[in-house]
């Protein structure tokens, strides 16, 4: 029996080597039941979906396989797959991240997310609104795990000024060694910063609370149970704000951006989603469900009472809140004045979104209409926006300089340094759009969505409204266990072609799908925000289980009521497009070619 607990072991610590010899021996099936073609594209795809699961390969690194195995299977030319790593839409979304460097850069973000926590107020369900507001508004322009991590150590500050050190029996702490190994087995993000934000207070206020009279003891006992929640509901609340803000731009995550690259690659006439077009519809329902999700928060972890909405306040939590409220304003004010480079960043922050969203706003005509039609993107605006950050000053340029022969000849730092743009922004992520668009073009090219789309037929009696909710419940699944961009890459090419099927605007179907992708909410290993707020040690599995459930219940429903209401206006969801019109008789002329091909193929044999 030791000897095969010992075996188990050892296949555990080399389980990545495992997958990465075995899945491309297991997969040989494929190449031998489909056509020829469209079996090695297939083969390829489900190679790369195992190893992005499983992590056999980092998943940037599982992104490359394509720019080795189509040229090597026939698939692809080598010419036509690497240009994919490098669309104008891969562009699009490294302004975004540079632009985020910029704003982490001058502490901007910091100073956005205190303000706002003044102006909410100290009450703990204020406060959770004013994390949630904040984080999911920074989520919109920086990455989601940086939106996360940036508002947690605010987070446990606040807390440890409302509560004190957060006490632990010694069954919380059998908890947190549990989740601690979970962490390590996970590989789950941490904050360094976290305990540093936890020390900042003097043990003398520690002391304060311990020195109580024995009318407020009975207080004590109720606050207790108050205090764990309140904090759980703190911790639970800031990654799913950062997982919902990411939907309402489509720079905001990497799922809305492979959906615009793999909707230019199977049907490059449809023109209907924009960074204009996108935030008209994503934001009102980023909105509407941060506030639904606020309101179960609050409920749930005490930070809304409906029971003893009227009660008077114990002294003791008048006491925490106002210490909270100095907390806030003393971090507000050891940023100091707001400096030069702040306000430069934020004027071209400004500039940056305006003119994303008023290039082509569909509703009238936008400035993108004064050039030549079909040259100006996003990606030209982004960019363009993002240049003028490395040559801009950080100081406050003075004329006075020119004619001062004694001051100082130190060369002028600009906004952002090109060092500093290389060590913040995730390279990698660009590199998984590219293999995500990769894959997009091999299903094309090879006629694999053809022949995916021709295995759908049970699915065409399916209502389109009915569909939308199975797609988005699907997927949301899938990704609470895998990578939300590998999900969406996996799933976009079917959902074209059900779309065909079912003939419906494709939209209709890969607008939740790749939405749905965001919404993974129950569990720590689901996205990284989750993980870095399981790495507190104050959350438990079953917190995020019970929590993430109904949340993903409530973005399936509000995401379909979204879909058949303001969307169809907006994406013309009502028609079956043009676009999509051409696309299916190609499909259906490439696949009675296939067709032909494999009936002689078997003819011969």
């Amino acid at each position: 029996m030791a000897a095969l607990g010992a075996l188990v072991k050892k296949l555990w610590s080399v389980r990545r080597f495992v997958v990465l010899l075995g899945a491309p021996l297991a997969l040989v099936p494929v190449l031998l039941s489909l056509p020829p073609k469209e079996g090695r594209c297939l083969y390829v795809i489900l190679l790369m979906a195992l190893y992005w699961c499983t992590e056999a390969l980092p998943l940037a690194v599982t992104a490359l396989l394509p720019i080795v195995l189509f040229p090597f299977l026939g698939i692809l030319p080598s010419n036509k797959v690497c240009s994919q790593y490098f669309l104008d839409t891969n562009f699009l979304f490294l302004s975004g991240l540079i632009m985020a460097s910029a704003i982490e850069e001058w502490n901007l973000h910091r100073r956005i997310a205190l303000r706002v926590l003044m102006l909410v107020g100290v009450q703990p369900a204020r406060l959770i609104l004013g994390m949630m507001l904040t984080t999911s508004f920074l989520s919109m322009w920086l990455s989601n795990t940086a939106s996360t991590a940036m508002m947690l150590p605010i987070a446990n500050a606040i807390l440890k000024s409302l509560f004190g050190e957060k006490d632990t029996s010694k069954d919380m702490n059998r908890e947190n060694e549990e989740n601690q190994a979970s962490l390590q087995q996970n590989k789950l993000y941490t904050v360094p910063t976290e305990m540093q934000f936890l020390a900042s207070t003097e043990d003398k206020d520690l002391t304060e609370e311990k020195e109580v009279t024995s009318d407020t003891l009975s207080d004590l006992k109720k606050e207790e149970e108050y205090k764990t929640n309140i904090w759980k509901g703190f911790l639970i609340s800031i990654p799913y704000a950062a997982s919902i803000g990411g939907t309402a731009t489509l720079t905001g995550t990497a799922p809305n951006l492979i959906l615009l690259g793999q909707l230019k690659s199977y049907f490059p006439e449809c023109d209907v989603v924009n960074f204009g077009s996108w935030f008209m519809f994503a934001f009102p329902l980023m909105l509407i469900f941060l506030l639904l999700g606020w309101l179960w928060i609050s409920i749930l972890y005490g930070g809304i009472n409906l029971r003893g909405w009227r009660t008077k306040k114990s002294n003791v939590r008048v006491d925490a809140e106002a210490r909270a409220r100095e907390v806030i304003k003393e971090d507000y004010q050891k940023l100091g004045p707001t400096k030069f480079a702040e306000q430069a960043i934020f004027f071209f922050f400004c500039i940056f979104a305006i003119m994303l969203f008023s290039r082509d706003p569909k509703f009238i005509p936008g400035w993108a209409s004064l050039f030549a039609p079909g040259f100006i993107s996003d990606a030209v605006t982004g960019i363009t926006i993002v240049i003028i950050l490395f040559f801009f000053p950080s100081q406050k340029p003075s004329f006075r300089w020119w004619f001062d022969l004694k001051a100082p000849n130190t060369e002028m730092q600009p906004l952002l340094t090109w060092r500093k743009a290389q060590e913040t922004v995730p390279w990698n992520i660009i590199l998984l759009l590219g293999g995500g668009f990769a894959m997009a073009k091999g299903c094309e090219e090879s006629g694999l969505s053809v022949w995916i789309g021709g295995r759908l037929h049970p699915l065409e009696g399916v209502p389109p409204p009915v569909a939308v909710i199975l797609i988005t419940i699907v997927i949301a699944l899938f990704t609470e266990f895998a990578s939300n961009t590998a999900t969406i890459i996996i799933f976009l090419p079917v959902l074209a072609e059900l779309a065909i099927r079912l003939k419906v605007n494709p939209l209709y179907l890969m607008i939740p799908g790749t939405i749905g992708c965001s919404y993974a909410f129950m569990l720590p290993v689901s996205t990284p925000p989750n993980s870095i707020a399981f790495s507190s040690g104050h959350l438990m599995v079953k917190d995020m289980a019970r929590t993430g459930l109904l949340m993903n219940l409530m973005g399936v429903l509000l995401l379909s009521l979204a879909m058949n209401t303001w969307a169809k206006s907006i994406f013309q969801l009502g028609t079956f497009p043009v676009w999509a019109n051409i696309h299916a008789q190609n499909d259906t002329s490439l696949s009675t070619a296939v067709e032909n091909v494999t009936l002689s193929a078997l003819n011969k044999i």
